[in-house]
């Protein structure tokens, strides 16, 4: 059975190359130089964040639900994967988590009204 890539692999920062395909069933071997793409190296923990945001469509709220964690927790998750997969994430506007606290109900609508009057 094919184990999964060993990446990210210890002590090393550059991007693996690959020297060979083989295609079992057809017994067809490629050999050369091939670059792996961005989404190939991910960590699992990043490839799994990534397959669920898939599954529910990019609805960051469904996976704060379905993973059990705070929003923000997902936003940070999110913007670690953009960055792995070399996109620096936009900057994040300061009254998203007063605006997700709110919708939680964790906070009133008169203390998200002073949070963003700050």
């Amino acid at each position: 059975m094919p184990k999964p890539l060993p990446l990210p692999f210890p002590g090393v920062s550059e991007m693996p190359l690959v020297t060979e395909l083989r295609f079992p069933e057809s017994g067809v071997t490629v050999q050369g130089e091939f670059e792996l793409n961005e989404f190939a190296v991910l960590s699992p923990e990043n490839l799994e964040f990534l397959r669920l945001y898939i599954k529910v469509r990019g609805n960051l709220k469904e996976v704060e639900r379905i993973l059990g964690v705070s929003y923000p927790t997902v936003r940070s998750r999110f913007d670690a994967l953009l960055r792995a997969i070399g996109y620096e994430p936009e900057e994040r506007d300061p009254r998203d988590e007063t605006l997700a606290l709110l919708e939680r109900g964790q906070i009133s609508p008169e203390e998200a009204l002073k949070r963003l009057r700050k």
